[in-house]
């Protein structure tokens, strides 16, 4: 005998729904206020595919009503690894290099837990699930403040391109570069066809980095031609 259709709107089924549409609405709502790849209705739709999942397996009766029910062995611990193996693939399209940076790794982990608060909220851990959420959203939106206050080393890349003539050797370059607290490992000399050198490095110093102050050097500096000054966003 199948179950009244009525059935599936019980506080059972429509309380979890509710709670993962919640759930992944606040933290898509921070990803997207940040203009993250995967935003508001990502978030939603990860969250919700994981309850439903989750409540699939869970309320197997439900849906093998034709089944005895001493044949029926219920394993959510198996959903629950299939769903969070699964939103690996999406989580993996959401990172991409730019140059020698990545970028969307923070992105990828809110899906993950966002996909793992989905099926907690499937199975009805409603006060795990919750509570997760809220931590969730502390660590994205208040310890942003902290994060940018925390002590960082910023890498920049500077590439400065001299007439040959007055072309600084490495030594000098290093000073130059010192005097607004960065230091290289490896300096790069390039001479190209048209007289023109070009000393490069990837420098590290703290955050911030004085890049404005070194533009102004340079652009007052005799015999440059042309620099490149790239912070890298980490």
């Amino acid at each position: 005998m199948r179950s009244n259709p009525m059935d599936w709107w019980n506080p059972d089924l429509v309380w979890p729904l509710v709670g993962a549409t919640i759930a992944g609405g606040l933290i898509g709502f921070e990803r997207e206020y940040r203009s993250r790849p995967a935003g508001f209705r990502t978030h939603i739709l990860v969250c919700l595919a994981s309850t439903l999942l989750m409540l699939a397996a869970v309320h197997q009766v439900r849906w093998l009503s034709d089944t005895p029910h001493e044949l029926i062995r219920i394993d959510p611990v198996r959903m629950a690894h299939g769903v969070l193996t699964g939103i690996g693939f999406l989580c993996g399209g959401v990172i991409f290099r730019e140059g020698p940076t990545v970028h969307g790794l923070t992105t990828a982990a809110s899906l993950w837990i966002t996909s793992a608060l989905g099926v907690l909220y499937g199975v009805g851990f409603y006060g795990l699930a919750i509570g997760g959420t809220v931590l969730t959203l502390a660590v994205l939106a208040g310890l942003r403040w902290l994060d940018f206050h925390l002590p960082h080393v910023s890498h920049v890349d500077v590439a400065i391109r001299y007439r040959r003539d007055q072309a600084p050797g490495e030594a000098a370059f290093r000073a130059l570069i010192g005097e607004f607290g960065l230091k290289g490992e490896v300096v790069r000399q390039n001479l190209t066809s048209d007289g023109v050198m070009e000393l490069a490095a990837t420098v590290k110093g703290p955050r911030p980095a004085a890049t404005d102050r070194l533009a102004q050097r340079l652009k007052a500096e005799p015999g440059v031609l042309a620099f490149d000054i790239a912070p890298r966003h980490e």
